[in-house]
């Protein structure tokens, strides 16, 4: 039956400039979402949506949960905002004790941001001034790697190698070099879990460092899984190689787990997944499973306490946020973290991963699709493109999907997914079956 009070029906879609949208497109034929509930989004017409996307990568528990809801909703009534400069509120420094004592052995403090964008900004913000705190000055230039997604900001962007996000910005930051993407699809195509091929694309740090020196680069960005640009998954050994190469010339390594952190690979956070250790590393979205903006970077004591020298009542470090560490994310954090402790969701989606990668990889042979790639709950489904039309097939697969009851997401001709770690077997199946369905009816 359709829902059909005024708030859920706009009359005017004209003022909203909607982010990464085909608004014109959009504005004539809405999709309007009006409800979520666990794993199902409901629409303006009341049909039901499956959420194979979690959100934006960030409903990690599913939607509604009773736990996250009252937290926020108690919060608000009792201490609505408290500013973080120079004063503190209890929760944001209990939700920094929990992500400690989560996080991987040698990381021990917590900034706290409001996106995976600005988590970004403030991670190579952090290690730029790391080297010149310990006498490294010289240290400025920034690695980031082709096809690589940081989020939206000037920095974001810069060490970000999405050609549609950066080539109408202008020039960006100076100072920055680029490593080769780890696509192989020649030699990788349908690969289970991490590809056999393509470790020894990280030695290409060795020859940037040769070419600058490595005395004038301070870090090194990399995404763990490249998971906006459609589901790039390290090969073997890859991460570790890059590891040792920033050990030896004193390159700060930073993982961007703004997707891969709380439980999308069936671990806290891919440094524990791969067993690899960064110095940084950012997050956001499953922080807080969506419901209130909130990222942060996690530093290891070393990095830390670099900073804390000097006269004691200086600040150590000037940069942050108006809502940094905000009262609601926070609350909306701690309830986050005990609903995964509580019901065990990364260890089960670590338990489901190897029937959600057996389901995704049945599509081999379905027409049109050329690779699937997968890890933990992430999946990448490759499809031919139309000649001369680039996009064009995945998002006609992307609008049919919506029609039929799955909400999915496409990068470029490649279709990408990353459930709630709530999914059942049987909505895997759903998924899966119905994009069988639509691809196999597609020209």
């Amino acid at each position: 039956m359709a829902l059909d009070r005024p708030s859920l029906a706009p009359n005017d879609l004209s003022a909203f400039w909607m982010p990464f949208t085909a608004n014109r497109q959009f504005k004539q034929a809405p999709r309007m979402l009006v409800s979520a509930d666990r794993m199902h989004y409901t629409t303006a017409d009341g049909r039901q949506v499956l959420d194979g996307a979690a959100g934006l990568w960030c409903c990690n528990a599913g939607h509604n949960r009773p736990k996250i809801v009252k937290a926020i909703q108690e919060q608000a009534a009792e201490l609505d905002y408290a500013p973080a400069f120079q004063m503190g509120h209890p929760k944001a420094f209990e939700l920094a004790n929990r992500l400690r004592d989560m996080a991987p052995d040698p990381f021990e403090h917590v900034f706290f941001t409001n996106s995976g964008s600005e988590s970004v900004e403030t991670a190579l913000k952090i290690a730029i001034a790391y080297q010149r705190a310990i006498g490294q000055g010289t240290r400025t230039r920034l690695i980031g790697r082709e096809r690589g997604y940081h989020g939206v900001n000037f920095g974001g962007i810069s060490v970000g190698g999405i050609v549609n996000n950066r080539k109408v910005f202008g020039s960006l930051l100076t100072g920055v070099d680029h490593l080769p993407h780890t696509h192989l699809p020649d030699r990788n195509a349908f690969s289970r879990g991490q590809p056999e091929h393509g470790a020894t694309l990280a030695d290409e740090l060795e020859r940037i460092v040769a070419l600058h020196g490595a005395e004038t680069i301070a870090a090194c960005i990399v995404e763990p899984v490249a998971g906006s640009t459609g589901v790039l998954i390290p090969p073997k050994d890859y991460l570790q190689r890059l590891r040792d190469i920033c050990t030896r010339h004193g390159i700060v390594l930073i993982f961007d787990e703004v997707i891969t952190g709380f439980g999308r690979l069936g671990a806290p956070f891919a440094a524990d997944y791969f067993g690899v250790m960064p110095d940084l590393i950012t997050c956001a979205k499953g922080l807080t499973n969506g419901a209130v903006p909130m990222g942060a970077v996690l530093a290891t004591k070393d990095i830390h306490d670099a900073f804390m020298h000097g006269p004691e009542h200086l600040i150590e470090l000037f940069h942050g946020y108006t809502y940094s560490g905000s009262p609601l994310a926070s609350a909306a954090g701690l309830a986050t973290l005990e609903t995964y402790r509580e019901e065990g969701l990364f260890e089960r989606a670590a338990e489901i991963a190897p029937y959600w990668e057996d389901a995704l990889h049945s599509l081999k042979g379905t027409q049109h699709v050329i690779d699937v790639r997968n890890l933990g709950l992430i999946g990448g489904i490759e499809l031919d493109p139309i000649p001369g039309e680039p996009t064009r097939r995945a998002f006609s697969v992307f609008l049919k999907a919506f029609e039929k009851g799955i909400m999915i997401r496409t990068t470029g001709d490649i279709i990408a997914m990353s459930p709630p770690l709530i999914i059942e077997k049987a909505q895997i199946d759903q998924l899966v079956d119905t994009l069988r369905d639509i691809l196999e009816a597609t020209d």
